[in-house]
């Protein structure tokens, strides 16, 4: 059982990030899908294929970890497995974004073949923990397209039960993947990533 007040919470956070997220234009039409920590166990997530920039309470639900519905009917993303992996990754994660940029399509897709696309030099890299200077890299990996969810859900869990540091993901031709330990958190991270990928593709632009 979860608590219900959480829920009631998360809901609100989830319906206000809508709003923003495709306002932005990072979130268009039914595309993305967001999600918030409940308790060890569960979590509140968008119901599947609901507008993003006009959601209301009954467009969010309760999944378990397995990503399974919990006192509910609605069906839940179809990609509710890529965030339960990252809640079971790390327990204090309390957010995970989805979202679906033209930046983040385009310049994953410009990158043929690449299994990564680097940031370096810019003073933003500091918007992520662990990142205290604009010197080094941000590497952000990039996983191929596919309608096999739970094959790419065992894919982002070994990767980043291994690079535990990488604040995010991008699917190629898709969208961007990120997390915080709150809804807050997390917005700066689609922020900050959405700000690096427009300054990449401004850079190839201006080279040419």
């Amino acid at each position: 059982m979860f608590d219900v007040a959480a829920f009631a919470d998360a809901s609100e956070s989830i319906i206000e990030a809508g709003r923003f997220l495709y306002g932005r234009g990072w979130s268009p039409s039914t595309s993305s899908n967001y999600s918030m920590r409940l308790d060890a166990k569960h979590i509140a997530i968008t119901v599947s294929g609901r507008h993003k920039g006009s959601l209301v309470p009954d467009d969010v639900m309760t999944v378990n970890l397995a990503g399974e519905p919990v006192q509910s009917n609605e069906r839940p993303s179809a990609e509710t497995l890529l965030h339960t992996v990252i809640y079971d990754l790390f327990p204090d994660v309390g957010a995970v974004l989805h979202t679906h940029s033209v930046g983040a399509t385009v310049l994953s897709r410009i990158a043929k073949g690449a299994a990564d696309v680097c940031f370096s030099d810019y003073e933003l890299q500091k918007a992520f923990p662990g990142y205290d200077s604009h010197e080094g890299d941000l590497v952000l990996p990039i996983f191929e397209n596919t309608q096999d969810i739970a094959s790419l859900s065992a894919l982002t869990k070994q990767y980043f039960f291994e690079n535990r540091h990488v604040p995010g993901y991008l699917i190629r031709g898709h969208g961007l993947y990120t997390w915080g330990n709150s809804m807050d958190e997390c917005l700066k991270h689609v922020e900050a990533i959405e700000f690096l990928i427009e300054c990449e593709l401004e850079t190839l632009r201006v080279q040419r």
